[in-house]
């Protein structure tokens, strides 16, 4: 039996998900549901106690000493995990080198060894990597696993399934005949699928294995090699990552140099010297807007996939039960301390106020019963560690006191008008790790005339009540912020149907994928893998969808031959 065969079931069935959009995962979603996960997990946790203050072995090519500074957020201690670091032309030297055979083999073949990859990391290496990303990123525990463990494997698997509908789509062979004057011409034509070359793969501090995972699988399944790049503030989840493949792919006979990794500092980063390498033929970057607009520019003539940031926007007109849609808010604003791409920022409201059933609600008691609602979670130390959980990096704790700073100048020049803080930070005390780095939100209430202190991503759990003319004003206000920064994802309360279909045509020009009237207990910027696009390349949010035809078809290109047919 092949890989494939041995994984083909799963992988049909993906195809179907795809195909229909539906809810689906191989997976279990919840760590309770793993199996023999209290075993998993404790197995997991050793491995994670003994791996600190040691070496991490990965043997790959050209190793010129060791890096490694990496922080816990709650802990606040060291790590203290050494990590090989690579000289980086050695390191496009060996993948070179490892390509030829890979991308001779079928697609099959390939798939079949990259779903082994991902059944590797579910079955040896999923608590390894949720405790990596903890004690890297800060998520909670069960985000660790959620997020960035089983919803990371979907999100690969579909990669696949993409990858093999691009790859098939390309005819290997054809015979053509047409009639030139009195002569028919008969030519067999061949077409290579031909890899582009060398990828590099930039992940993220706060979700280091969500867009990585796929980025790689899509690379590697249409036959190039990949170069991993990982911050150099959450290493640990990818290093456990690309051993994994390394060991797949080397038990299958094939070259394990097809994926490493280039490790930097912060002091002495080398991401601009990875993207301008003249091997480097593919670059996937997640990661700060600013780096990511670099890497658009500068990247030529490699091909280049981007997830950055944006300001993800609300706009409330009205709503049938204006608390339940302002707990969902809170929730999500919440949500891992706001430290992800589609976390929401800027909520625009009439200046009227949002109209119910039970009638129109002044502004100002929205702003309040929304800070109500954020400070229910934070007051709760149990609730804040599974749904705040811990602060990636200092710079968002300075972030915030900064804002508050700005704001307290612009009262001494504009008085009332510049805003108010509606909901200060405070540091929660996690109930089990007691040195956590830890905040709950800040909320500011504004208008549109304080467009400099709102009008781009504020990474962390930052967010704005903006006071509009009106309704229509606040959809304006909202689909400008996307257009300009850029913004992922949309959220809108309405109970007007007009206005809920000029905002979808509004947001759907914009570029920002729009969620309507949700309230309840799933997260608002929820992406399930299989039937949500997660950006959609058409703001400066990012040019590449997770996930469709565009983010794998152009990893490969096609090159044909023909010459006159063999007539029997």
């Amino acid at each position: 039996m092949t890989l494939f065969d041995k994984h083909r079931a799963v992988f049909e069935r993906a195809q179907l998900a795809c195909a229909e959009r539906h809810c689906w995962s191989p997976f279990p979603e919840m760590p309770s549901k793993y199996p023999d996960t209290a075993a998993a997990q404790a197995a997991a946790s050793a491995r994670f106690q003994a791996q600190l203050d040691r070496p991490f072995v990965l043997d790959q090519p050209g190793t010129v000493g060791e890096l490694g500074e990496e922080v816990s957020p709650y802990t606040q201690q060291p790590l203290g995990i050494r990590y090989p670091r690579a000289d980086v032309d050695g390191l496009f030297a060996a993948a070179e080198k490892a390509m030829p055979a890979w991308a001779d083999a079928s697609i099959e073949t390939r798939l079949g060894v990259l779903m082994e990859v991902l059944d590797t990391i579910y079955r040896e290496h999923l608590f390894d990597v949720a405790n990596a990303v903890m004690h890297t990123a800060g998520q909670s525990a069960n985000m660790a696993y959620a997020g960035s463990g089983v919803n990371a494997l979907d999100r690969g698997i579909e990669a696949l399934v993409y990858a093999q509908m691009a790859w098939n789509a390309v005819a290997p062979t054809a015979r053509w005949q047409r009639q030139f004057g009195s002569a028919q011409i008969t030519l067999d034509k061949t077409y290579r699928r031909v890899p582009r070359g060398v990828a590099v793969c930039f992940t993220c501090a706060s979700f280091p294995t969500w867009n990585a995972w796929p980025s790689m699988l899509a690379s590697l399944a249409t036959g190039n090699a990949v170069i991993v790049k990982p911050h150099p503030a959450a290493v640990l989840p990818m290093a456990i990552s690309v051993r994994a493949f390394r060991g797949v792919l080397q038990a299958a006979g094939f070259d394990p140099n097809l994926v490493t990794m280039a490790l930097d500092s912060v002091a002495e980063p080398i991401g601009k010297t990875l993207v301008q390498h003249p091997k480097t033929a593919i670059v996937d970057f997640t990661g700060s807007a600013r780096f990511g607009h670099w890497v658009e520019r500068h990247a030529h003539p490699a091909l280049v996939f981007t997830e950055t940031a944006g300001c993800n926007t609300v706009v409330i007109e009205s709503a049938d039960d204006l608390d339940a849609a302002l707990r969902s808010l809170a929730t999500t604003m919440c949500m891992f301390s706001a430290q992800m791409c589609t976390s929401p920022q800027n909520i625009y409201l009439p200046r009227a106020g949002v109209r119910t059933l039970q009638g129109v609600v002044p502004l100002d008691d929205v702003a309040r019963r929304l800070a109500e609602a954020i400070d229910a979670i934070g007051s709760e130390p149990k609730k804040a560690s599974m749904i705040l959980a811990a602060i990636q990096s200092p710079q968002t704790l300075a972030l915030m006191t900064q804002l508050q700073l700005q704001l307290q100048l612009q009262l001494q020049t504009e008085g009332a008008r510049a805003g108010r803080v509606l909901l200060a930070p405070r540091a929660y005390t996690h109930p089990e790790y007691p040195h956590a780095r830890t905040s709950t939100p800040l909320l500011i209430q504004t208008d549109t005339t304080q467009r400099a202190l709102y009008g781009e991503e504020r990474f962390g759990p930052i967010g704005f009540v903006i006071a509009c003319d009106d309704a229509a004003d606040a959809l304006a206000q909202a689909t400008t912020d996307v257009r300009e920064f850029g913004g992922l994802t949309a959220f809108l309360y309405s109970q007007d149907e007009a206005f809920i279909a000029t905002a979808e045509a509004a947001y759907a020009r914009a570029g920002a994928q729009l969620t309507i009237n949700l309230t309840g207990p799933m997260p608002l910027n929820f992406a399930a893998a299989y039937s949500d696009y997660h950006v959609t390349g058409l703001n400066p949010a990012g040019n590449a969808s997770l996930t469709d035809l565009s983010f794998v078809a152009s990893r490969f290109r096609i090159v044909q031959s023909r010459r006159p047919a063999a007539m029997s």
